[in-house]
């Protein structure tokens, strides 16, 4: 009957890809004791809020990242579509629904979401979104229509549809009003520009680029600006100077790292599919199942065979 519901939901002629797990059993987050206590007592006060007021949007916005914070991905994207038959001219449950329609791998129903999110920001002003997950200084670094073209992007590029991940992420750099904003959507765009052959354009924005600009959170998109990417051939070194920057990471900083190094490789290394696979292998060692670096190589090594 859920299944049936959330159809009805979808655009017409649009149905849940063969390999989706929307449905199925998929990993669930890796969390240590206290960051998966921490999460379950903010899933139940969005709980008591959504009994509350089950018609409020923000409530509805946060109960469903709440779920998903756990790994409720499913249960989130019922929430969000509920969100959406109550506030269909809100862009943020699109955004955040497509987010997880990407996270089970629907990257089709993610693409449509997403690309019904842009079209309901057009012209409007954009607006800071609020941390489920706060950073160190608890400052937020992204907004809403950063996300929008972001997980747009990435959606595209994992399908390996490259022009339209490339038009998604010169969208997302138009809004990037901070640097970890820019560092982030700096890295795909660059590796896409190379996967489309379009040195000149790559080459244009890498020397455009801070990397030594400050960052918050996303500093291995930064290291790797720093350590990784150049105008040269790929560095003949290239495997101790990853290492450097792995060292110390987290899972999904070394999930991010991992596929960025091997996915430079293949496109910028005369397609040195040895490496990448070792390095989209690394990626997808680490478990962060829900990770876009892991979502990315895992993708990778599935067209690579």
């Amino acid at each position: 009957m859920r299944l049936y519901f959330l159809l009805l939901l979808l655009p017409a002629g649009l149905f849940a890809q063969e390999d989706c797990y929307e449905n199925k059993d998929h990993p669930m987050p890796v969390l240590s004791d206290t960051a998966k206590k921490i999460n379950e007592l903010k899933l139940a006060a969005a709980v008591t809020d959504y009994r509350k007021d089950s018609s409020n949007a923000d409530v509805i916005i946060w109960l469903g990242r709440r779920n998903a914070y756990l790994g409720y991905y499913d249960k989130a994207i019922e929430i969000f579509s509920k969100g959406i038959t109550l506030h269909p001219a809100d862009a943020r449950m699109y955004r955040h629904r497509g987010h997880r329609y990407i996270t089970l791998r629907c990257y089709d129903n993610a693409i449509a979401d997403l690309e019904t999110a842009a079209k309901l920001i057009k012209d409007k002003p954009d607006e800071m979104e609020p941390d489920g997950l706060p950073n160190a200084k608890n400052i937020p670094t992204s907004t809403l229509q950063f996300n929008i073209w972001y997980h747009l992007g990435l959606a595209y590029f994992v399908k390996g549809d490259y022009t339209n991940a490339l038009n998604a992420y010169r969208n997302c750099m138009k809004v990037s009003a901070n640097n970890d904003m820019y560092a982030a959507v700096f890295s795909w765009t660059y590796l896409t520009l190379l996967k489309l052959d379009r040195d000149t354009e790559a080459k244009a924005l890498y020397y455009s680029a801070d990397g030594k600009a400050e960052v918050i959170e996303n500093g291995e998109y930064r290291n790797l600006y720093i350590a990784i990417y150049t105008d040269q051939p790929v560095h003949p070194d290239i495997d101790e100077v990853a290492s450097v920057i792995l060292k110390g990471a987290n899972p999904v900083g070394i999930s991010t790292i991992s596929f960025a190094v091997g996915f430079y490789c293949l496109v910028k290394g005369d397609g040195d599919k040895e490496r990448a696979t070792k390095y989209f292998t690394k990626a997808t060692g680490t478990g962060m199942w829900s990770s876009f670096g892991y979502i990315a190589a895992e993708a990778e090594l599935k067209r690579m065979k």
